[in-house]
């Protein structure tokens, strides 16, 4: 098994993911195409956090591009290649790693925060509250309270949406970033063997 091909599919996938984190946090700010509410202060605290730019983008695409930069023609080490030298490079790429599992969980945490305390918006009273917050996140479940939130128009379904959306990305990040893990393990594991195996050979 090549662990620099695994490494490098690993990160084209983690790429995809980490655009989307982005996109899908940026559209929070926006809800029905209106800025007024961000300029105004009227989102939920959790989109501030910047948990799919930062924590499921950023924070991904850096480890993201070591993986990718892992694997050449072949896997030297592991295929009885002279050279070894990239089992410190896949052992290395498990530090990489981590920091995904650093910034994929936090998107995981802020999503789910997020889905639970419900959106920030105009009740029925005329003010500006967290209409589901003391819920437990039981109005996931019971789309008749949503019209309670009258302003921004729809802000439940967008909320709901793409906080779901950053938090299923952020999983799978987090699942990726953790094979990674493994995988560089594995793969340093593999290099120094071969390496010590030609040593003895020569």
């Amino acid at each position: 098994m090549c662990y620099g091909k695994c490494a490098r599919c690993i990160g084209h996938s983690l790429v995809g993911l980490a655009v989307l984190s982005i996109v899908a946090n940026i559209l929070l700010y926006f809800p029905n195409g209106e800025t007024r509410f961000a300029s105004e202060d009227l989102l939920s605290r959790f989109v501030w956090f910047f948990s799919g730019i930062v924590g499921g983008g950023l924070l991904i695409l850096l480890p993201a591009f070591v993986f990718i930069g892992l694997e050449e023609e072949d896997c030297c080490g592991c295929c009885g290649h002279e050279n070894c030298g990239k089992s410190c490079a896949m052992l290395s790429s498990v530090m990489a790693a981590l920091i995904g599992l650093a910034g994929s969980g936090y998107c995981v945490i802020v999503a789910a925060l997020g889905l639970a305390e419900g959106p920030k918006c105009l009740d029925r009273h005329g003010a500006w509250n967290y209409t589901f917050a003391h819920t437990n996140g039981d109005y996931l479940v019971n789309p008749s309270q949503w019209s309670e939130c009258t302003e921004p128009r729809n802000i439940v379904q967008w909320n709901v949406t793409l906080f779901s959306i950053l938090l299923a990305l952020g999983a799978i990040e987090f699942i990726l970033c953790l094979i990674q893990v493994i995988n560089g393990v594995l793969g340093g594991i593999c290099g120094f063997c071969c390496s010590r195996q030609q040593q003895y050979d020569c």
